[in-house]
């Protein structure tokens, strides 16, 4: 089962609860201003934010739908339509291939979001395209958190570099991009701490982080990858808000889109920010993660083939 069939899965209950609401609210031939407002309030409910469902109601309601065709069946076409020309231009499919000249990605993210379980899937995808990869184990406040990436770059057979836990995680990302730089890697990921974005002394090492890598080369960090947990719903907006203010990100990877209709929150994010979707996890598992297709997504939200 692919991670988008996974995903399709995952939103059946939504789908199936959002076709049985369908079908109690379009009782006429017709869709009435009623049904209009109770299709809004649905796609506000699945979190894909005020302004995604109204630009939604306001298609449906200008679209003259034929009454002699499926309602439901037309919605939810004017759905995939709507998500797809929102998010497929924040497709950024090159991402994982490989590059000429050293690429230095630092990962962000809240404790508990799965961000050194995607940073494990994202060399997996980058050896795979051939890329030399090195990993940073940067988030020296929890030894759990070096050992797991320790964990991730045997299984997966990368280097890594490391110090003791409560070491600064700014010496171990120059010390990396050192690393990287005399042995001609062409990735070099750098794993930072779960920092919450209200802690200012965390945030502060995270920039300090960026800092640190551009003595050794000006240009880096050139990607700036933000992980979000699709469980945590509103909440990713506010994470978002803040970490893009003290480093400009460069893309999102949303994880654990494990059943609940909170996937719906990856609309609310591209209309708000429209920042690069890199990809989806779901699982713990290597291969749990999908390059990101917004033709794929949709077809996943709606239940589309």
């Amino acid at each position: 089962m692919s991670i988008f069939e996974k995903f399709k899965a995952g939103f059946k209950k939504s789908a199936e609860n959002f076709a049985t609401g369908l079908k109690e609210i379009i009782i006429k031939k017709e869709i009435d201003d009623k049904s209009l407002d109770k299709i809004e309030e649905f796609l506000i409910s699945s979190d894909v934010g005020i302004e995604a469902a109204s630009e939604i109601k306001n298609i449906i309601s200008q679209k003259k739908i034929n009454p002699n065709l499926d309602s439901i069946q037309e919605i939810n076409k004017i759905l995939k339509n709507y998500i797809i020309s929102v998010m497929e231009p924040l497709e950024k499919k090159e991402f994982f291939n490989k590059k000429n000249n050293l690429n230095v990605i630092l990962v962000s993210g809240v404790n508990g979001s799965g961000k050194t379980t995607t940073i494990g899937k994202m060399g997996k995808l980058f050896k795979q395209n051939n890329g030399k990869v090195v990993f940073s184990a940067s988030d020296t406040f929890r030894a759990a958190a070096i050992e797991q990436l320790e964990n991730w770059a045997s299984k997966i057979r990368v280097d890594l570099i490391k110090s003791t836990a409560g070491s600064d995680p700014a010496s171990v990302a120059y010390k990396a991009i050192e690393h990287a730089k005399n042995n001609n890697f062409d990735q070099l990921i750098i794993d930072t701490a779960g920092r919450l974005q209200n802690k200012k002394n965390l945030m502060d090492e995270y920039k300090k982080i960026a800092s640190v890598v551009k003595k050794i080369d000006a240009a880096a960090p050139h990607e700036v990858i933000l992980v979000l947990d699709a469980t945590s719903g509103q909440n990713i907006i506010s994470q978002v808000e803040e970490f893009n203010k003290i480093i400009p990100l460069t893309g999102l990877i949303m994880t654990k889109l494990d059943g609940t209709a909170k996937g719906g929150i990856l609309i609310a994010l591209s209309k708000k920010y429209k920042l690069p979707i890199i990809g989806l996890g779901l699982g713990e598992k290597e291969d749990d993660f999908q390059i990101f297709e917004a033709e794929k997504f949709a077809n996943a939200f709606t239940q589309s083939n």
